[in-house]
């Protein structure tokens, strides 16, 4: 399975008991960040510079002397929103996949884009989806599988079409050209090195639809 790690700093977020998470810093957090039943205590620097949403939201809490913001609707929950808050702090995080399709959809929900700041959330995962996932057979169809969750935003972000795309082009492709999994666990064959002046490639192309079927 593809992955692509981002961020370099340790991991600080902390737990106390199941609906509180904050930053361990000599820092006080200066924002409260309600995102479902969980509240998250964090910083608005980090949050601010790159998320649209966040800078709209603190300033309508500045107006009304809260500290408290409230995003009950971002997609993927609170799981997904931590994601997001750690790339903002720099801290290490790991896509893949599972997770991908879900910090994409809150990335957007956020307005971690390029007009906020160059190399943002939604860019990488627009990079890694483009380089790596939808270059895996296996790791489309697992996020073809977990856009079913986050319709219809998935469907607007044009993920559904793009996987499928992916898969249709790869169950069209000439099977006679495919390095099967099973080739890299053992030697070629001397008819598959093309050393078998007898060798006509049925044998061989039998053996590929028989592994496809």
């Amino acid at each position: 399975m593809k992955f692509m790690k981002l961020g370099s700093k340790p991991d600080t977020f902390q737990t106390d008991g199941n609906n509180f998470r904050y930053v361990a810093t000599e820092l006080a957090s200066d924002i409260i960040v309600n995102v479902g039943d969980v509240k998250f205590y964090l910083h608005k620097f980090p949050l601010l510079s790159k998320s649209a949403r966040l800078q709209k939201l603190v300033t309508t809490t500045n107006e009304e002397n809260s500290d408290e913001v409230h995003i009950p609707d971002i997609p993927g929950g609170p799981a997904t929103f931590e994601i997001c808050a750690k790339f903002c702090y720099g801290m290490t995080v790991t896509l893949n996949a599972y997770n991908v399709v879900a910090t994409y959809c809150a990335a957007e929900y956020l307005g971690m884009n390029e007009t906020i700041e160059k190399g943002n959330l939604t860019y990488k995962i627009e990079v890694f989806l483009n380089s790596s996932i939808f270059r895996s057979w296996k790791d489309s169809i697992i996020v073809l599988q977990t856009t079913k969750s986050l319709l219809p935003l998935s469907e607007d972000l044009k993920l559904v079409a793009h996987c499928i795309n992916s898969i249709a082009s790869k169950a069209s492709v000439d099977i006679s050209k495919v390095d099967w999994s099973y080739s890299y666990n053992r030697k070629k064959l001397p008819e598959e090195n093309g050393n078998d002046p007898n060798w006509n490639g049925v044998r061989n192309l039998s053996r590929a639809q028989g592994l496809v079927g």
